[in-house]
């Protein structure tokens, strides 16, 4: 068992090093010089604000008690139920780690598609409604 947890660790640690520094830098090397700056917050803004909602109630929503392919067979799982982490076995932690970095992978591609087109708090927004009603 401690094989499977080392192996989620490393896989974790490689999605999250895909996600900040490796796509902040291919896409603030894609765009105008005056925005590369912006271009690369944009991903490590998204990890950081990704990373409390799906905290919050990103796990709840997505892979909490009564989530699609639970029991209760609902399309939607009760953003409450598991608030903040809370009912989640201590064991359970390094599978919501590595759920939480392709949550914020997804988010930040999309930076790609609206390059020089949004500001800083419009992006904030825009993410925490799109994982909460397209992602979870």
């Amino acid at each position: 068992m401690d094989g499977y947890y080392a192996w989620m660790l490393v896989a974790t640690a490689l999605v999250l090093m895909m996600t900040t520094p490796a796509l902040a830098l291919f896409y603030g090397g894609m765009t105008r010089s005056k925005s590369v700056l912006n271009m690369m917050m944009m991903s490590y803004v998204a990890m950081g604000v990704i990373g409390i909602v799906f905290v919050l109630w990103g796990w709840s929503m997505g892979w909490g008690a009564d989530g699609v392919g639970n029991l209760n067979e609902k399309l939607i799982a009760d953003p409450f139920k598991m608030f903040a982490l809370d009912g989640v076995s201590n064991a359970n932690y390094i599978y919501v780690l590595f759920q939480l970095t392709f949550a914020v992978i997804t988010a930040a591609l999309i930076s790609g598609a609206i390059a020089d087109r949004v500001k800083m708090s419009s992006w904030v927004v825009f993410i925490v409604i799109w994982v909460t009603f397209a992602y979870f």
